[in-house]
């Protein structure tokens, strides 16, 4: 029995590139992905799975897309519609891929240089941090912030450079 499929509602963190942020509602969303990988866990599973990969979602509460993303090993769409990284993951084992093989899949790039990129400290985030362009109101707090500790620390900078005597600051005292 297929489920309806929900839309979720966008939040800000849904405009950064290449993210997909598995929160409360995504959960919810996925909870027929994830009890399906997770079913993977066990051998008799994983045998009644490969004997036929779609009779055997039939136990599990997914959407059409669901469904179709699972059966074309389509990782990032699984992760659209509340698959958890950790979870689908199973399925890749059970295909037999490395967790560095679905990362590079998923990344579009060869495992090799997907190794690279992350032993080089990751992707930049120039470029990386918002899909339109535009400024979330977590980023422009975040920015915010930002700005203010930098001029808190240059206050605290300024004030540390300049030592009083010893004489300046017994007067001082009082």
């Amino acid at each position: 029995m297929a489920r309806k499929n929900t839309a979720r509602k966008e939040k800000d963190y849904d405009d950064i590139p290449g993210t997909i942020v598995f929160d409360a509602e995504r959960s919810r969303q996925g909870f027929g992905i994830n009890m399906f990988c997770m079913s993977l866990m066990k051998d008799e599973n994983r045998e009644a799975f490969k004997a036929n990969e779609a009779e055997y979602l039939k136990r599990f509460n997914l959407t059409p897309e669901q469904e179709a993303a699972i059966l074309k090993r389509d990782y990032n769409r699984m992760l659209e519609l509340g698959g958890n990284i950790y979870f689908t993951a199973k399925l890749g084992a059970t295909d037999g891929h490395s967790f560095r093989h679905l990362a590079a899949v998923m990344t579009g790039s060869t495992q090799e240089d997907y190794a690279a990129m992350m032993l080089a400290g990751g992707r930049s985030a120039e470029g990386n941090r918002s899909k339109t362009g535009r400024k979330t109101k977590s980023m422009l707090i975040a920015s915010a912030k930002a700005k203010a500790g930098k001029q808190k620390s240059s206050k605290t900078k300024s004030s540390k450079s300049k030592p009083k005597s010893r004489s300046k600051a017994r007067s001082n005292r009082g």
